[in-house]
């Protein structure tokens, strides 16, 4: 079975030589699939977050080559206490900021449907699973959100008949 891999949080270091030796795909976000007959937009979910102008900043300085390099010239020990470090402040970071903005902002939401010319989207990320709809520019739009695995996870499964939310 094909495994294919879009980087998030935590992973954005994930290169080919793992995929290599793994098996798996990476795949850009966002990635354009057609499920059923549905053009549908599969993404991490951060980019929608746009209200969180501190987090997008992070994820720009994390996203970029030469500091990717940088990190990866360290040694290993150094990288795990990096990364340790970066995890307690992301949680110090979040619990005092309020959840609409850590959401998705309705605005990026509709201007994603827009750019990628999809019906449907399929995201983490923010991790409040559901489906949310929106009328974009006279279409109706549906947004599907990923529930996270720290307790109990849970998962979309895609057929002719339409998308249902399953717990794991």
């Amino acid at each position: 079975m094909p495994v294919r891999f879009m980087h998030g949080n935590r992973d954005f270091l994930v290169a080919n030589a793992f995929a290599s030796a793994t098996g798996i795909e990476l795949i850009a976000d966002p990635t354009m699939v057609d499920l059923y007959g549905t053009r549908t937009a599969l993404l991490h979910g951060d980019t929608l977050c746009t209200d969180d102008a501190e987090y997008q900043r992070l994820r720009v300085q994390m996203r970029d080559p030469r500091w990717q390099q940088m990190v990866l010239a360290r040694p290993i020990a150094e990288r795990v206490a990096m990364a340790q470090g970066m995890r307690a402040q992301s949680e110090s970071y979040k619990a005092g900021k309020e959840n609409e903005i850590m959401d998705v902002a309705p605005a990026a939401v509709e201007e994603a449907f827009r750019a990628c010319g999809c019906d449907r989207m399929i995201h983490g990320h923010t991790h409040r699973p559901g489906r949310h709809e929106y009328r974009v520019d006279g279409r109706t739009c549906v947004r599907w959100v990923l529930p996270d695995w720290y307790v109990k996870g849970g998962y979309l499964e895609v057929s002719p008949e339409g998308v249902r939310a399953l717990a794991a």
